[in-house]
């Protein structure tokens, strides 16, 4: 009972934290668009007005976008990543052994049996996706398949299916749209303030004092605002993989498993066609860049491997 109690707690708090994140991420997406209304009537009136009618337009624009995108992301995010990567549904015939183990671990999540795909490549690794837990997917590598043996397949197989139990799969496509959101309007802002300097010329000199430290303003939310949001979705990442790799304890009752597959993705998670940084923390390991003790958490979209190892091996003592 325990057990269970963990889990719908832990699910409870992932739908509040994809909510107050999202909310987060929205009025940040705001502020900026804010900036850029703000920036854009002081220029044309070479004063700095107290409130900004443009500002509040181009906020209540940023707004609407973010919470308009996350929701197509929410209808189509799926089936996106899931074409990105190539991957090909397969039946029970297909893959007996595999189907198997996902049929388990759905009855142990008490969640409905997902989709099960493979992924044609011989890099190991494995990803879920999906915006609730009635239409989840979970694809593995034909790598994978040919490499762990059972129980390390039902860890691997264990852990996505926690990110989908846990909504994790949600969170990453609501989040991961907004950031990326954040982050587009930011870089066109950084270009139109690069060509409107090398533009202006000396007619800039003209310009009010007061604009001229609004812009300078635009400009520092400009660089910051997007790494503030990488670096908010990053932080949570890494917690939600150590919540699935508990998880996935949970759900197997044999730590040895996901430690054994674990340590054999570390030397095999290599990049492969149809995987990208816009995919990469989707993945059981990220396929794209490996992260150690040594790298900054601050740029680490996973944990460190030989940690989550640590954690699991202290879960079984």
């Amino acid at each position: 009972m325990a057990a269970t109690t963990d889990f719908i707690g832990a699910q409870q708090a992932n739908r509040r934290n994809t909510l107050v994140l999202l909310v987060v991420l929205t009025m940040v997406a705001a502020l900026v668009g804010y900036l850029i209304g703000w920036a854009l009537e002081s220029q044309a009136t070479d004063a700095v007005p107290a409130w900004s009618r443009a500002g509040l337009g181009v906020a209540g624009v940023m707004a609407v976008a973010s919470v308009g995108w996350s929701l197509v992301s929410l209808a189509f995010g799926d089936r996106m990543v899931l074409a990105m990567a190539s991957a090909r549904v397969i039946d029970k015939a297909d893959a007996p052994q595999l189907y198997n183990v996902v049929e388990e671990m759905a009855i142990a999540a008490g969640v409905p049996m997902p989709k099960v795909m493979v992924l044609e490549t011989d890099a190991l690794n494995a990803f879920a996706t999906g915006t609730k837990t009635g239409n989840g997917t979970i694809a593995v590598t034909r790598g994978l398949l040919n490499t762990l043996d059972r129980d390390e397949l039902q860890g691997v197989v264990a852990h996505e299916m926690a990110h989908l139990a846990n909504l994790d799969t949600r969170y990453m496509v609501i989040v991961g749209v907004t950031v990326g959101l954040i982050a587009l309007v930011c870089d066109v802002i950084l270009r139109n303030l690069a060509w409107g300097r090398s533009n202006r010329g000396s007619s800039s000199d003209k310009k009010g004092g007061g604009a001229a430290i609004l812009i300078i303003v635009l400009l520092v939310v400009a660089i910051l605002a997007p790494i503030a949001a990488k670096v908010v979705q990053m932080a949570v990442s890494r917690q939600r993989e150590y919540l699935a790799d508990a998880t996935s304890v949970q759900f197997t009752r044999n730590p040895n498993g996901l430690i054994s597959a674990l340590g054999k993705l570390a030397d095999k998670a290599a990049p492969f066609p149809g995987v990208s940084r816009a995919t990469q923390h989707l993945f059981i390991v990220n396929p794209v860049q490996t992260f150690t003790a040594k790298t900054p958490a601050l740029l680490a979209t996973h944990p460190d491997i030989a940690d989550r190892i640590a954690r699991l091996r202290n879960l079984g003592a």
